[in-house]
């Protein structure tokens, strides 16, 4: 596994953490949607999340700002935000990092 970075490896995290409400199907699919939408048109690098307790916390990995800002911009995005901010979240945070460095094993062997 390679351990430092390079070109190809993404040089930017969003870390997107919020306090749920109550979450439904139509949050489940509009989920679904908005990580389909990164990566085939804005060229999301990566994705994990985690939901525990109520706090839900996703971070995104992409190669360039550009991006990041038409990945926040996009007008179907916008609407899964609106519907965020007025049913899902009791609040949230948006943060974007420079990945200064990165490193880990494979310990599957």
């Amino acid at each position: 596994m390679h351990t430092g970075n390079n070109d190809a490896e993404p040089r930017y995290a969003v870390i997107f953490t919020a306090a749920t409400r109550d979450l439904d199907d139509e949050y489940s699919e509009t989920a679904a949607r908005m990580r389909e939408l990164a990566f085939s048109k804005y060229r999301c690098a990566g994705f994990n999340a985690s939901l525990e307790s109520g706090l839900e916390i996703a971070v995104s990995y992409w190669h360039d700002l550009d991006d990041i800002r038409a990945w926040h911009d996009d007008a179907e995005h916008r609407a899964a935000q609106a519907l965020g901010k007025t049913r899902w979240y009791r609040w949230f945070r948006v943060e974007v990092v420079d990945v200064r460095r990165r490193y880990g094993e494979d310990l599957s062997r």
